[in-house]
Protein backbone atom coordinates (compact mmCIF):
# COMPACT_ATOMS: atom_id res chain seq x y z
CA UNK A 1 0.00 0.00 0.00
CA UNK A 2 1.20 3.66 -0.78
CA UNK A 3 1.70 6.38 1.42
CA UNK A 4 0.68 10.22 2.01
CA UNK A 5 2.77 11.74 4.09
CA UNK A 6 0.57 14.80 6.04
CA UNK A 7 3.45 17.71 5.70
CA UNK A 8 3.47 21.19 7.35
CA UNK A 9 4.34 23.70 9.52
CA UNK A 10 3.13 23.36 13.47
CA UNK A 11 -0.44 23.82 14.61
CA UNK A 12 -1.50 24.48 10.30
CA UNK A 13 -4.27 21.73 10.95
CA UNK A 14 -2.73 18.61 9.58
CA UNK A 15 -3.82 16.69 12.58
CA UNK A 16 -6.95 17.67 12.18
CA UNK A 17 -6.98 16.65 8.70
CA UNK A 18 -5.67 13.19 9.37
CA UNK A 19 -8.55 12.85 12.01
CA UNK A 20 -11.44 13.84 9.47
CA UNK A 21 -9.92 11.65 7.14
CA UNK A 22 -9.10 8.50 9.23
CA UNK A 23 -11.64 8.82 11.64
CA UNK A 24 -9.30 8.46 14.37
CA UNK A 25 -9.10 10.48 17.47
CA UNK A 26 -5.44 12.00 17.94
CA UNK A 27 -3.79 14.74 19.25
CA UNK A 28 -4.58 18.22 18.06
CA UNK A 29 -3.77 20.64 20.69
CA UNK A 30 -2.99 24.51 20.03
CA UNK A 31 0.77 23.82 20.70
CA UNK A 32 3.88 23.12 18.18
CA UNK A 33 4.81 19.58 18.15
CA UNK A 34 1.98 17.79 19.61
CA UNK A 35 2.47 15.52 17.29
CA UNK A 36 5.71 13.34 17.75
CA UNK A 37 5.20 9.84 16.60
CA UNK A 38 3.55 9.98 13.11
CA UNK A 39 0.09 8.79 13.29
CA UNK A 40 -0.58 5.94 10.42
CA UNK A 41 -4.57 5.16 9.35
CA UNK A 42 -5.51 3.76 6.30
CA UNK A 43 -8.03 5.62 3.69
CA UNK A 44 -10.57 3.95 1.33
CA UNK A 45 -10.67 5.53 -2.20
CA UNK A 46 -13.97 6.45 -2.79
CA UNK A 47 -15.55 4.89 -5.86
CA UNK A 48 -18.89 5.28 -7.16
CA UNK A 49 -18.34 2.81 -9.57
CA UNK A 50 -18.25 0.33 -7.23
CA UNK A 51 -21.77 0.43 -5.64
CA UNK A 52 -23.04 0.78 -9.20
CA UNK A 53 -21.34 -2.74 -10.46
CA UNK A 54 -22.14 -4.16 -7.13
CA UNK A 55 -26.03 -3.40 -7.64
CA UNK A 56 -25.79 -5.26 -11.29
CA UNK A 57 -23.78 -7.93 -9.73
CA UNK A 58 -25.94 -8.22 -6.65
CA UNK A 59 -22.68 -8.75 -5.30
CA UNK A 60 -22.49 -9.45 -1.27
CA UNK A 61 -19.92 -6.81 -0.70
CA UNK A 62 -17.84 -4.08 -1.65
CA UNK A 63 -13.91 -3.81 -1.75
CA UNK A 64 -12.54 -0.54 -2.24
CA UNK A 65 -8.69 -0.11 -3.05
CA UNK A 66 -7.24 2.14 -0.24
CA UNK A 67 -4.33 4.59 0.22
CA UNK A 68 -2.63 5.19 3.67
CA UNK A 69 -1.87 8.82 5.70
CA UNK A 70 0.65 9.72 7.79
CA UNK A 71 0.16 12.49 10.15
CA UNK A 72 3.95 13.96 10.27
CA UNK A 73 4.66 16.40 12.85
CA UNK A 74 5.83 20.09 12.06
CA UNK A 75 8.88 20.96 10.79
CA UNK A 76 10.29 24.46 11.24
CA UNK A 77 13.07 26.58 10.00
CA UNK A 78 16.31 25.23 10.11
CA UNK A 79 14.88 21.91 10.64
CA UNK A 80 17.43 20.01 7.80
CA UNK A 81 20.13 21.28 10.99
CA UNK A 82 18.03 19.31 13.49
CA UNK A 83 16.05 22.29 14.62
CA UNK A 84 12.15 21.03 16.52
CA UNK A 85 13.39 17.48 16.20
CA UNK A 86 13.81 17.89 12.26
CA UNK A 87 16.22 14.67 11.68
CA UNK A 88 13.55 12.83 12.55
CA UNK A 89 10.82 14.14 11.08
CA UNK A 90 12.83 14.28 7.82
CA UNK A 91 13.18 10.74 7.86
CA UNK A 92 9.51 10.20 8.44
CA UNK A 93 8.84 12.15 5.03
CA UNK A 94 11.58 9.97 3.52
CA UNK A 95 9.26 6.64 4.16
CA UNK A 96 6.11 7.54 2.41
CA UNK A 97 5.80 7.71 -1.07
CA UNK A 98 4.04 11.31 -1.66
CA UNK A 99 3.54 14.83 0.41
CA UNK A 100 0.42 16.22 1.04
CA UNK A 101 1.50 19.49 2.13
CA UNK A 102 -1.21 21.67 4.68
CA UNK A 103 -0.70 25.45 4.21
CA UNK A 104 -2.73 27.57 6.79
CA UNK A 105 -4.73 30.39 5.25
CA UNK A 106 -7.29 31.34 7.82
CA UNK A 107 -7.15 33.71 10.55
CA UNK A 108 -7.76 32.71 14.24
CA UNK A 109 -6.04 34.60 16.99
CA UNK A 110 -6.31 31.58 19.12
CA UNK A 111 -4.21 29.19 16.83
CA UNK A 112 -0.88 29.82 17.57
CA UNK A 113 1.05 30.39 14.69
CA UNK A 114 5.12 29.26 14.82
CA UNK A 115 5.78 32.57 13.28
CA UNK A 116 3.18 34.38 14.56
CA UNK A 117 1.42 35.32 11.36
CA UNK A 118 -0.70 34.12 8.65
CA UNK A 119 1.64 34.18 5.52
CA UNK A 120 0.84 31.14 2.82
CA UNK A 121 3.14 32.26 0.42
CA UNK A 122 6.23 32.77 3.33
CA UNK A 123 4.59 28.78 4.45
CA UNK A 124 5.37 27.17 1.63
CA UNK A 125 8.80 28.52 0.94
CA UNK A 126 9.75 27.53 4.30
CA UNK A 127 8.95 23.65 4.19
CA UNK A 128 10.11 24.14 0.80
CA UNK A 129 13.46 25.42 1.07
CA UNK A 130 13.68 23.09 4.77
CA UNK A 131 12.65 19.85 1.77
CA UNK A 132 15.44 21.26 -0.34
CA UNK A 133 17.98 21.95 1.94
CA UNK A 134 17.81 18.30 2.91
CA UNK A 135 18.24 16.85 0.02
CA UNK A 136 21.16 18.55 -1.07
CA UNK A 137 23.72 17.63 2.13
CA UNK A 138 22.11 14.31 1.05
CA UNK A 139 23.15 14.58 -2.88
CA UNK A 140 26.41 16.02 -1.83
CA UNK A 141 27.34 13.03 0.81
CA UNK A 142 26.61 11.07 -2.39
CA UNK A 143 28.17 12.93 -5.09
CA UNK A 144 31.61 12.76 -2.79
CA UNK A 145 31.61 8.59 -3.06
CA UNK A 146 30.15 8.56 -6.57
CA UNK A 147 33.37 10.85 -7.58
CA UNK A 148 35.89 8.39 -5.86
CA UNK A 149 34.05 5.52 -7.58
CA UNK A 150 33.84 7.31 -11.00
CA UNK A 151 37.82 7.86 -10.65
CA UNK A 152 38.37 4.46 -10.31
CA UNK A 153 36.53 3.71 -13.87
CA UNK A 154 33.10 2.21 -12.63
CA UNK A 155 31.13 2.67 -15.58
CA UNK A 156 27.69 2.98 -13.96
CA UNK A 157 29.01 5.59 -11.17
CA UNK A 158 29.85 7.92 -14.15
CA UNK A 159 26.12 7.86 -15.11
CA UNK A 160 25.02 8.38 -11.64
CA UNK A 161 27.46 11.28 -11.54
CA UNK A 162 26.27 12.94 -13.90
CA UNK A 163 22.48 12.75 -12.82
CA UNK A 164 23.64 13.72 -9.24
CA UNK A 165 25.23 16.84 -10.70
CA UNK A 166 22.33 17.92 -12.26
CA UNK A 167 20.23 17.59 -9.02
CA UNK A 168 22.63 19.08 -7.33
CA UNK A 169 23.00 22.08 -9.28
CA UNK A 170 18.95 22.53 -8.89
CA UNK A 171 18.97 22.02 -5.39
CA UNK A 172 21.77 24.57 -4.91
CA UNK A 173 19.25 27.05 -6.20
CA UNK A 174 16.74 26.01 -3.92
CA UNK A 175 14.53 24.07 -6.23
CA UNK A 176 12.94 20.51 -5.85
CA UNK A 177 14.46 17.85 -7.66
CA UNK A 178 11.16 17.03 -9.18
CA UNK A 179 11.69 20.24 -11.84
CA UNK A 180 14.55 18.04 -13.38
CA UNK A 181 13.25 16.72 -16.22
CA UNK A 182 14.36 12.82 -15.93
CA UNK A 183 13.94 10.27 -18.21
CA UNK A 184 13.08 6.89 -16.50
CA UNK A 185 16.48 5.24 -17.16
CA UNK A 186 17.81 8.60 -15.16
CA UNK A 187 15.43 8.21 -12.15
CA UNK A 188 16.39 4.21 -12.52
CA UNK A 189 20.24 5.59 -11.27
CA UNK A 190 19.10 7.36 -8.49
CA UNK A 191 19.80 5.30 -5.51
CA UNK A 192 18.37 8.02 -2.68
CA UNK A 193 15.16 9.17 -1.15
CA UNK A 194 15.29 12.64 -2.23
CA UNK A 195 11.99 14.50 -0.10
CA UNK A 196 11.46 16.94 -3.19
CA UNK A 197 11.26 14.26 -5.77
CA UNK A 198 8.08 12.67 -4.14
CA UNK A 199 5.03 13.95 -5.56
CA UNK A 200 3.25 17.17 -3.98
CA UNK A 201 -0.21 18.09 -3.62
CA UNK A 202 -1.05 21.19 -1.39
CA UNK A 203 -3.98 21.25 0.76
CA UNK A 204 -5.01 24.96 1.67
CA UNK A 205 -6.82 24.97 4.98
CA UNK A 206 -9.16 27.74 4.87
CA UNK A 207 -11.86 29.77 7.34
CA UNK A 208 -14.46 29.41 4.85
CA UNK A 209 -16.24 26.56 2.02
CA UNK A 210 -13.31 27.42 -0.38
CA UNK A 211 -10.66 30.17 -0.46
CA UNK A 212 -9.21 31.35 -4.20
CA UNK A 213 -5.86 29.64 -4.36
CA UNK A 214 -4.29 32.01 -7.30
CA UNK A 215 -3.66 34.84 -4.44
CA UNK A 216 -0.91 32.26 -3.39
CA UNK A 217 2.61 31.39 -4.37
CA UNK A 218 2.04 27.70 -5.02
CA UNK A 219 4.52 25.78 -6.72
CA UNK A 220 4.80 24.75 -10.08
CA UNK A 221 2.26 22.37 -11.54
CA UNK A 222 1.42 21.46 -8.38
CA UNK A 223 -2.29 20.02 -7.69
CA UNK A 224 -4.55 22.41 -5.19
CA UNK A 225 -7.24 21.56 -2.71
CA UNK A 226 -8.77 24.13 -0.62
CA UNK A 227 -10.60 22.92 2.34
CA UNK A 228 -11.76 24.00 5.31
CA UNK A 229 -10.43 21.73 8.19
CA UNK A 230 -12.29 22.69 11.26
CA UNK A 231 -15.54 21.63 8.82
CA UNK A 232 -14.57 18.76 7.06
CA UNK A 233 -14.07 17.09 10.91
CA UNK A 234 -17.24 18.07 12.03
CA UNK A 235 -18.67 16.59 8.68
CA UNK A 236 -16.90 13.54 8.86
CA UNK A 237 -18.57 13.18 12.56
CA UNK A 238 -21.72 13.00 10.76
CA UNK A 239 -23.86 10.11 9.82
CA UNK A 240 -24.43 10.30 5.32
CA UNK A 241 -28.37 10.94 6.38
CA UNK A 242 -27.16 13.08 8.72
CA UNK A 243 -25.14 15.12 6.05
CA UNK A 244 -27.69 14.79 3.36
CA UNK A 245 -30.45 16.95 5.93
CA UNK A 246 -27.71 19.61 6.22
CA UNK A 247 -27.25 19.50 2.66
CA UNK A 248 -23.20 19.34 2.97
CA UNK A 249 -21.20 16.72 1.54
CA UNK A 250 -17.43 16.23 2.73
CA UNK A 251 -14.56 17.91 -0.02
CA UNK A 252 -12.56 14.97 1.61
CA UNK A 253 -13.17 12.52 -1.19
CA UNK A 254 -11.86 15.36 -3.49
CA UNK A 255 -8.15 15.47 -1.59
CA UNK A 256 -8.24 11.54 -1.55
CA UNK A 257 -8.73 10.68 -5.96
CA UNK A 258 -6.17 13.65 -5.82
CA UNK A 259 -3.86 11.73 -3.66
CA UNK A 260 -4.64 8.45 -5.62
CA UNK A 261 -3.81 10.30 -8.72
CA UNK A 262 -0.84 11.82 -7.95
CA UNK A 263 0.69 8.64 -6.97
CA UNK A 264 0.16 7.62 -10.63
CA UNK A 265 -2.44 5.17 -9.76
CA UNK A 266 -5.56 3.60 -11.52
CA UNK A 267 -7.77 0.74 -10.64
CA UNK A 268 -9.43 -1.89 -12.68
CA UNK A 269 -12.60 -3.59 -11.25
CA UNK A 270 -13.55 -7.20 -10.79
CA UNK A 271 -17.31 -7.77 -10.37
CA UNK A 272 -19.40 -10.63 -9.83
CA UNK A 273 -21.95 -12.18 -6.90
CA UNK A 274 -19.43 -12.68 -4.34
CA UNK A 275 -17.91 -9.35 -4.29
CA UNK A 276 -17.22 -6.17 -6.61
CA UNK A 277 -13.52 -4.66 -5.98
CA UNK A 278 -10.78 -2.55 -7.40
CA UNK A 279 -7.19 -3.60 -7.59
CA UNK A 280 -4.60 -0.42 -7.57
CA UNK A 281 -2.40 -0.46 -10.12
CA UNK A 282 0.11 2.02 -11.37
CA UNK A 283 -0.25 3.46 -15.21
CA UNK A 284 1.52 1.51 -17.18
CA UNK A 285 0.75 -1.84 -15.92
CA UNK A 286 0.96 -4.49 -18.32
CA UNK A 287 -1.83 -6.77 -18.35
CA UNK A 288 -0.46 -10.01 -16.74
CA UNK A 289 1.83 -7.77 -14.47
CA UNK A 290 -2.03 -7.02 -13.51
CA UNK A 291 -3.08 -10.41 -13.00
CA UNK A 292 -0.25 -10.98 -10.40
CA UNK A 293 -2.20 -8.34 -7.90
CA UNK A 294 -5.16 -10.95 -7.94
CA UNK A 295 -2.88 -13.48 -6.95
CA UNK A 296 1.03 -14.47 -8.00
CA UNK A 297 -0.18 -17.96 -10.18
CA UNK A 298 -2.08 -14.94 -12.23
CA UNK A 299 0.70 -13.82 -13.31
CA UNK A 300 2.62 -16.99 -13.97
CA UNK A 301 0.06 -19.00 -15.53
CA UNK A 302 -1.40 -15.73 -17.84
CA UNK A 303 -3.70 -16.69 -20.71
CA UNK A 304 -5.17 -13.69 -21.56
CA UNK A 305 -7.83 -10.73 -19.76
CA UNK A 306 -11.16 -10.28 -20.98
CA UNK A 307 -11.82 -6.57 -20.86
CA UNK A 308 -14.89 -4.30 -20.93
CA UNK A 309 -15.01 -0.28 -19.94
CA UNK A 310 -17.11 -0.55 -16.45
CA UNK A 311 -19.77 1.90 -18.36
CA UNK A 312 -20.18 -0.07 -21.16
CA UNK A 313 -20.83 -3.20 -19.02
CA UNK A 314 -23.20 -1.05 -16.62
CA UNK A 315 -25.29 0.16 -20.21
CA UNK A 316 -25.33 -3.15 -21.23
CA UNK A 317 -26.44 -4.57 -17.76
CA UNK A 318 -24.50 -8.41 -17.36
CA UNK A 319 -21.21 -10.07 -18.22
CA UNK A 320 -23.17 -12.50 -19.56
CA UNK A 321 -25.28 -10.47 -21.68
CA UNK A 322 -21.97 -8.55 -23.00
CA UNK A 323 -19.98 -11.36 -24.27
CA UNK A 324 -23.69 -12.62 -26.30
CA UNK A 325 -23.26 -9.17 -27.90
CA UNK A 326 -18.91 -9.36 -28.57
CA UNK A 327 -18.26 -6.73 -26.45
CA UNK A 328 -16.07 -8.46 -24.19
CA UNK A 329 -12.64 -8.15 -25.35
CA UNK A 330 -9.65 -10.59 -25.74
CA UNK A 331 -6.02 -9.41 -24.66
CA UNK A 332 -3.09 -10.45 -24.47
CA UNK A 333 -0.03 -10.49 -21.22
CA UNK A 334 1.41 -6.98 -22.88
CA UNK A 335 -1.72 -4.98 -23.24
CA UNK A 336 -1.82 -2.19 -21.23
CA UNK A 337 -4.62 -1.49 -18.58
CA UNK A 338 -6.89 1.48 -18.59
CA UNK A 339 -8.59 3.24 -15.53
CA UNK A 340 -11.89 1.54 -14.72
CA UNK A 341 -11.94 -1.50 -16.83
CA UNK A 342 -13.46 -4.71 -15.90
CA UNK A 343 -11.63 -7.83 -16.36
CA UNK A 344 -11.57 -11.07 -15.85
CA UNK A 345 -8.52 -12.82 -16.22
CA UNK A 346 -8.10 -16.71 -18.17
CA UNK A 347 -5.39 -18.68 -16.38
CA UNK A 348 -3.96 -21.76 -17.37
Amino acid sequence: MLSIGIVGLPNVGKSTLFSALTKKQVDMSNYPFATIDPNVGVVAVPDERLDKLAAMSNSAKIVPTAIEFVDIAGLVKEAHKGAGLGNQFLSHIRAVDAIAEVVRAFEDPNVIHVEGRVDPTADIDTISTELALADLALVEKRLEKLEGEARAGDPESKKRLAVYGRLHELLGRGEPARNEPLKPEEESLIDVQLLTLKPLICVLNTDGPETAHTAFDMPQATPVISLNLKHELDLASLTEAEQHELGEAPRLPLLITACYDVLGLISFLTTGPKETRAWTITRGTSAQKAAGKIHSDFEKNFIRAEVIDWRELLTIGSWAKARELGKIRSEGKEYIMRDGEVIEFRIG
